[in-house]
């Protein structure tokens, strides 16, 4: 599996801060581990705005379209049904822009039950999910449809 001559975009959230700089520095390094030379960082305010992001990434045209996108954030669990709904609604829209434009969008998006589940899944004790989201986006990048 390699990276060379791939281009990707690592879609980050502002929220939560703390948790995603280690996702994406994990994303970084597995991107760079396996060869990519073309690595773009976005930060957006949460995860609520990475969707439109991700579309706007795809829909551009220049400089060149990229072969996958990572999306990192982290949605922590509260008293309310707010995260359970707010997970739904951006893994279904990633999907759903995943299906319109034939590029794989990997989901590195944290929903941890507090900060300490959090930052074990960013590296701190569990791996790194930025990590793992990036070596399936390399993955994807490759993949061949062909038998």
């Amino acid at each position: 599996m390699s990276a060379v001559g791939k281009r990707f975009a690592i879609v980050a959230s502002r929220w939560n801060e703390f948790v995603v700089s280690r996702l994406v520095e994990g994303a970084r390094d597995e991107l760079t581990r396996y060869g990519a030379s073309h690595v773009e960082v976005h930060i957006v305010p949460g995860s609520w705005e990475i969707p439109v992001a991700v579309r706007a990434l795809l829909t551009r045209t220049e400089p060149d379209p990229l072969d996958a996108i990572i999306a990192v954030g982290c949605i922590l669990q509260g008293a309310t049904a707010h995260a359970q709904l707010l997970a739904a609604d951006v893994s279904q829209a990633l999907m759903d822009l995943q299906m319109e434009f034939g590029k794989p969008v990997s989901w590195g998006i944290l929903t941890p039950q507090n900060e300490s589940q959090a930052l074990e899944r960013a590296g701190m004790k569990m791996g790194n999910k930025g990590r793992e989201a990036a070596l399936a986006a390399i993955e994807m990048a490759n993949f061949d449809p062909r038998p």
